[in-house]
């Protein structure tokens, strides 16, 4: 009876040890500021990874300054995340001044401030006829493969993050047998911007508009074909890896094949003569 009484007595003590470590545990949590719990909720994986994709279409310029962002029910089917986790990211971007709210209206691109001496824009004739398309990809040909190079020998976490954000995208809507124009034009932005050569960027992002009428026609070549998707994906895979690896000349390489076979679907490698 005895021995019953100090089992008990023991086990009434471990019950009141394990409570009594719960309460602290709930006091600690309870006490932590609301910036602590708010920072931790920004670090989870979800948060960066959608944090990283809007900033990669902000600094491609697929939302300029003071327009209005996708409300966050269109965000979350956007990333396949619950709203919560966009809420961490717009609240990122709003604490690193990337982004403004406007109460009733939603979030909106922060225009930078303007430089003393502003920079003239680069800019080149519209899209008229199919050949301006040709055109245009015997131009990128010429200069992606080269930033590609450079990117695999300059990269950094950052600028490596801001790739892999835009890759993940595209699996994203390949998975859903989808096409994103502007996840394919932020992945192409985000190696020229690895490259940290300012030209490459630029002439990139003036091409934007050009290289979007591209894009278009070659989406629907690829959704047209049962392994399309799935097979320039792992071209851009190809791409991702090689920057990754630092091996430059296969990231040169690589780039140029896949622009060449984008090239070659849109066109069914029937080339015009730019000669006539």
């Amino acid at each position: 009876m005895m021995a019953e009484r100090n089992d008990l007595e023991d086990g009434s003590s471990h019950h009141l040890e394990a409570d009594d470590r719960a309460g602290h545990s709930a006091a600690a949590a309870s006490q932590r500021s609301p910036s602590q719990r708010d920072s931790r909720q920004r670090s989870t994986p979800l948060v960066q990874r959608v944090y990283q994709g809007l900033l990669m279409q902000i600094n491609a310029g697929t939302y300029r300054p003071d327009q209005r962002l996708p409300g966050e029910h269109e965000l979350a089917e956007q990333f396949l995340v619950s709203r919560p986790i966009i809420r961490g990211a717009l609240s990122r971007l709003r604490d690193e001044g990337v982004i403004y709210s406007r109460h009733g209206a939603g979030s909106f691109v922060k225009a930078r401030a303007a430089a003393a001496e502003p920079r003239p824009v680069l800019g080149y004739a519209p899209v008229e006829t199919i050949a301006d398309i040709q055109r245009c990809y015997e131009f990128r040909l010429s200069l992606e493969p080269d930033y590609a190079y450079y990117a695999a020998l300059r990269w950094n976490k950052e600028a490596l993050d801001a790739i892999s954000a835009a890759l993940e995208a595209m699996e994203t809507a390949t998975q859903l047998h989808r096409h994103r124009e502007d996840a394919d034009f932020a992945f192409h932005c985000a190696i020229a911007e690895a490259a940290n050569n300012h030209y490459y960027l630029s002439s990139l992002q003036a091409l934007k508009d050009h290289i979007a009428i591209g894009m278009k026609f070659h989406g629907a070549s690829l959704l047209s074909s049962q392994d399309g998707l799935s097979d320039v994906l792992d071209e851009h895979r190809g791409i991702f890896d090689a920057i990754r690896n630092r091996d430059a000349e296969r990231a040169r390489n690589v780039m140029r094949r896949h622009l060449q076979g984008s090239r070659d679907r849109v066109f069914e490698g029937k080339m015009l003569d730019l000669a006539l």
